[in-house]
C-alpha cells in the first residue's frame, strides 16, 4: 500500500529526501493523489523519470480530444488558454512553438546579460536592509530579481515592477480550488496587460524579447495570437517564478551551514558547481505536468492502463541513491552531477542557462555585500508555501550581522555562531569543512 504523503506540507518540504525516501520503498512508480490534479502515478526513480519525459510517443501532455492532461471539467477558457503553450504541446506543435522562442532567444545574447544580472543584484543586495531589519529575502531579494531581469529581456517596463510581483505573489499562493479562482482573476489582468504590450511591439517596435518575436512572427512564424500571448505569459512566469524560489533556498541551505558558505566565498568561481547542488537538492520544481498514457506499458516493473495519468516527480529523481552518491546529502563539489532539474528530451527547460547566471549572481552579489548575513529566527520557524508541486519558502528573515542570539518562542537560536565558528551539527567524513563542503 503506497504511504499518504501531503505535498503541500511544511514537513514535507523541510526534509523531501525522507517523505521521497517512503515513497521510493513502495516502488519506482506509485500511486497517489494529488492536490487539485487527482488519482495520478508519480515516478520516484530517475530512470523512470527520464522514460516518462523522453517518451512522448506513450506519454502525451494531450487527452485523445486535444486537451491538455492536467486541466479540469470546471477549469474557465482562459485557464485552457493561457495553458496552451509549447510546455503542454506534443509533436509537431511542439517543435513549431520552441522554434520561434529558440530564434528570438538567439537574437538575444543570455551570456552577454551577466555583467546586468550582476549590477541589479548588487542594487538589490544593497537595498536588502532598506526598509529595516530583519527583512524577508524571498520579497526584498529572490522575487524581485529574477523579475526584474526578465522584464528586461522581454522589453516590459521596470515601472510595472509592482503589478508583476502582485502577480508572482498570487501564482505562488495557489493551494486549492478557492486560491486557483483568485488566481484566474490575476490571469485575466495578465492576459490583458501582454496583449497591450504586443499589440505595442507590433505597431512601435521595441527592444526586448517581445520584439523578437515579433519580428519572426512577422517573418513568416506560424503562431497564433493566442499562443503568442501563453508564450510571453511562460516566459514572464517561468522566467521568474521558479528561480525566485532556487535563490531563497539556496540562500537558506547556506545560512544554515556557515561551513559551506565560508567554503563558497572563499573562491566564487565555484559559484557554477554550487549553484549544479542547490538545483538538485533544493529541486525547486518537484513535479512535472501531468501526462495521459496512450497505450498499457510496464514502467519499471509496474503495469499502468492506457488513459491513466503520470507525473514524473523530479525531486525524487534528483534524491535517487542509484545515481547520486549520499543523494540526501547536500554536497557542494558533487561530480557528477546528473539532477534532472531543468527535465530531459523535447521539453528541456529553455531558461536553463539564464536561471545558472542569476542564482550564481544572485550568491555572490548578495553575500559579498553582506557577509555576515544570518537567519533572524530559528531554522525550524521558516515555512513553506503549501503550493504543490513547488518547493517555495513564503517567508526567509535575514539579519545583516549575527552576534546576539535570537529569542524565538518555544526555541532557542544561538545566532552568535558565526563564519569563524565550524558547524559541528554538520556530519563529515573528512574532517576539514573547508576541504569537504557537504552537509
Amino acid at each position: 500500500m503506497t504511504p499518504r504523503i501531503d505535498f503541500t506540507s511544511d514537513a514535507f518540504f523541510r526534509d523531501p529526501p525522507k517523505g521521497i525516501a517512503t515513497l521510493r520503498a513502495s516502488g519506482p512508480v506509485v500511486a497517489t493523489r494529488f492536490p487539485i490534479v487527482g488519482d495520478v502515478w508519480i515516478t520516484t526513480t530517475h530512470d523512470a523519470t527520464a522514460q516518462v519525459l523522453k517518451d512522448g510517443t506513450t506519454f502525451t501532455l494531450r487527452r485523445e480530444d486535444g486537451e491538455v492532461a492536467g486541466l479540469r471539467w470546471w477549469m474557465p477558457k482562459l485557464v485552457t488558454t493561457i495553458a496552451n503553450n509549447m510546455l503542454t504541446k506534443d509533436e509537431p506543435d511542439h517543435t513549431r512553438l520552441r522554434s520561434i522562442v529558440d530564434e528570438a532567444f538567439r537574437r538575444r545574447a543570455i551570456v552577454a546579460m551577466e555583467p546586468r544580472i550582476r549590477a541589479i543584484a548588487d542594487g538589490l543586495a544593497d537595498e536588502l536592509f532598506a526598509a529595516g531589519s530583519p527583512a524577508d529575502l524571498v520579497q526584498r531579494y529572490a522575487r524581485i530579481l529574477p523579475l526584474s531581469v526578465i522584464c528586461e529581456l522581454l522589453g516590459l517596463p521596470q515601472a510595472d515592477r509592482p503589478r508583476f510581483i502582485a502577480w508572482a505573489n498570487t501564482m505562488s499562493s495557489l493551494t486549492n480550488v478557492v486560491s486557483f479562482f483568485r488566481l484566474v482573476f490575476a490571469f485575466r489582468k495578465m492576459r490583458g496587460y501582454l496583449e497591450q504590450q504586443l499589440q505595442v511591439a507590433r505597431t512601435q517596435g521595441g527592444e526586448g524579447l517581445i520584439a523578437e518575436l515579433v519580428q519572426v512572427e512577422r517573418e513568416g512564424g506560424r503562431i497564433t495570437p493566442d499562443e503568442m500571448v501563453s508564450m510571453v505569459f511562460l516566459l514572464l512566469a517561468a522566467g521568474s517564478e521558479t528561480t525566485t524560489h532556487l535563490i531563497s533556498g539556496s540562500v537558506y541551505e547556506l545560512l544554515k551551514n556557515p561551513a559551506l558558505r565560508d567554503w563558497l566565498e572563499e573562491d566564487w568561481s565555484r559559484a557554477g558547481l554550487a549553484v549544479e547542488e542547490f538545483l538538485r537538492f533544493v529541486s525547486p520544481v518537484q513535479f512535472s505536468k501531468p501526462r495521459y498514457i496512450r497505450r498499457d506499458i510496464e514502467l519499471e516493473g509496474v503495469h499502468l492502463k492506457k488513459g491513466d495519468r503520470v507525473m514524473v516527480m523530479l525531486a525524487a529523481a534528483n534524491m535517487d541513491p542509484a545515481v547520486h552518491d549520499h543523494a540526501e546529502r547536500l554536497d557542494l563539489e558533487r561530480k557528477p552531477n546528473r539532477h534532472i532539474s531543468f527535465g530531459t528530451g523535447i521539453h528541456f527547460c529553455l531558461g536553463h542557462q539564464l536561471a545558472r547566471i542569476e542564482a550564481a549572481c544572485a550568491l555572490q552579489a548578495l553575500f559579498t555585500r553582506w557577509p555576515r548575513l544570518g537567519l533572524a529566527v530559528d531554522p525550524s520557524q521558516v515555512n513553506w508555501r503549501k503550493r504543490p508541486g513547488l518547493r517555495a519558502i513564503a517567508k526567509l528573515p535575514v539579519i545583516a550581522e549575527v552576534r546576539q542570539p535570537v529569542d524565538v518562542p518555544g526555541a532557542r537560536f544561538d545566532a552568535r555562531r558565526s563564519r569563524s565558528q565550524p558547524n559541528t551539527d554538520r556530519p563529515s567524513s573528512s574532517g576539514d569543512a573547508a576541504r569537504s563542503p557537504a552537509i
